[in-house]
């Protein structure tokens, strides 16, 4: 493992040192090293998984997910003819474009509504308290062997790393309370070589790297591979001469200066990680942290080329107080987001990185006796922006009390195929093979890109 440390001045979820703190290792898969997961890699493209895509460019997604499963009819879609029990506590305002409103905690977002597109109509929800479908587009029941992949590792499969020393898939969530809620998205049947790279993630200690240069480390792996040159001569097979190129390869990764400054928030600019919001890194309660910092760092690692960011913004999960919980959490959402999207358009990187916001399902139309909203798969909502998609727009609606979708209603995985359409992935032919050499799709074939966003 590789270990920089800086300031204990606040922790992470799970106890972690959040400042200038990064720990790269057995990286959270299942135990395995560095090197196994480049050799994983290695066998797996050899053994023709399927079709791949070249190149990739550069473009990203960013998917941020709302453990718990926001209030869409509080939000993006609210219902000023509703009765009171249903309509809530806020008021919409105007937004950028003409005839469309949003809730007035949301007045950032309200002013670069053009940047921005509105799904109010997300159907085909299971209603589990979980995080996979956002990241996979698919339902977790009849499953393949190994189960569906989530976009970051078909990504990962399809495209590989953008520049060299820096994971293709990043995971930032850290460990919660509610463990469904904290999956930064599996490898399904792909395999560990594409799962995420999680720098909150445990694994066992390999090296730490702890205020000794670089050089140090340099003469260590110099002794390290006199002995394996020892053990090569000895060795009939010749799998010991493969075992140097995926040592250098590690090697790589471990000592990538860029990846470990894209992690390093201190070197920000302190005015511009003011734009996002403090918080805290905290969970809030059994959910994700609570700080939209993790929106700059999913910004600052696109920037150093990964190709996919998930994270996991605070807890949505309101059977009670919903509006007093709503009061604290939206403006949070609203700094983060738009100071995400700021960046994006001000490095001209908004033609390139896909963002999503949404989470597992909707909230009831009803409020509760405890003034709470409670879970609801039949519709939810969703924003997108960036990719160099059509925005300015909302797409979809549901019924006068929120309840139901009554137009254009919108599967989880047309927004997948969207996505995938944007990163240069074309969803009518792309195909990797299962664990059983069968050719699957990304998305089912009826799932076309959203023609709204990209016709």
């Amino acid at each position: 493992m590789l270990r920089i440390t800086g300031s204990r001045s606040s922790r992470f979820c799970d106890g972690v040192s959040r400042r200038g703190f990064l720990r790269i290792g057995a990286l959270g898969l299942g135990g395995m090293t560095m090197p196994q997961v480049l050799r994983a890699e290695s066998g797996s493209a050899a053994g023709g998984g399927g079709a791949t895509v070249a190149a990739g460019g550069n473009k990203s997604v960013i998917m941020i997910f709302l453990p718990g499963g926001p209030p869409h009819q509080d939000m993006w879609d609210l219902k000023m003819d509703a009765p009171a029990e249903i309509r809530g506590e806020f008021k919409p305002i105007r937004t950028k474009v003409p005839g469309i409103e949003i809730c007035e905690l949301f007045p950032k977002m309200a002013a670069r509504m053009d940047q921005f597109s509105i799904i109010r109509s997300v159907v085909g929800s299971t209603g589990e308290h979980a995080a996979g479908q956002c990241f996979t587009g698919r339902p977790s029941q009849n499953q393949p062997a190994g189960g569906w992949p989530s976009i970051g590792s078909y990504v990962s499969r399809l495209h590989g790393q953008s520049e060299p020393g820096v994971p293709a898939f990043v995971g930032l969530s850290p460990k919660m309370g509610h463990a469904p809620w904290a999956d930064p998205g599996k490898p399904g049947f792909l395999g560990p070589a594409h799962a995420p790279f999680q720098p909150n993630g445990g694994g066992a200690t390999d090296l730490v790297l702890n205020d000794i240069t670089l050089d140090r480390l340099q003469d260590r792996r110099a002794l390290l591979s006199s002995f394996d040159s020892l053990r090569r001569d000895l060795d009939a097979s010749g799998m010991m001469g493969a075992m140097d190129a995926f040592q250098q390869q590690a090697m790589g990764v471990l000592t990538s200066s860029r990846l470990a400054e894209a992690l390093n928030l201190d070197r920000e600019n302190p005015e511009v990680r003011a734009r996002y919001g403090g918080g805290s890194m905290k969970c809030r309660d059994d959910g994700g942290p609570e700080s939209p910092e993790q929106f700059l760092m999913a910004r600052r690692l696109v920037e150093a080329g990964v190709r996919c960011v998930t994270l996991g913004f605070n807890r949505w999960d309101w059977h009670s107080r919903n509006f007093g919980q709503a009061r604290e959490v939206f403006p949070q959402l609203d700094n983060g987001l738009t100071a995400l999207i700021d960046d994006l358009h001000a490095s001209g990187l908004d033609k390139d990185v896909s963002v999503v916001v949404w989470g597992e399902f909707g909230r009831t139309p009803q409020v509760n006796a405890e003034g709470g909203r409670d879970h609801w798969p039949r519709v939810s909502c969703a924003a997108l922006a960036g990719g160099g998609m059509n925005h300015g727009q909302v797409i979809g609606a549901t019924d006068r009390l929120g309840g139901e979708p009554a137009a254009r209603p919108v599967d989880f995985q047309e927004v997948f195929a969207t996505l995938y359409h944007a990163m240069g992935i074309d969803t009518r032919t792309a195909t990797v093979n299962d664990l059983n050499g069968r050719p699957r799709y990304l998305v089912d074939e009826q799932f076309r890109p959203m023609s709204e966003l990209v016709g």
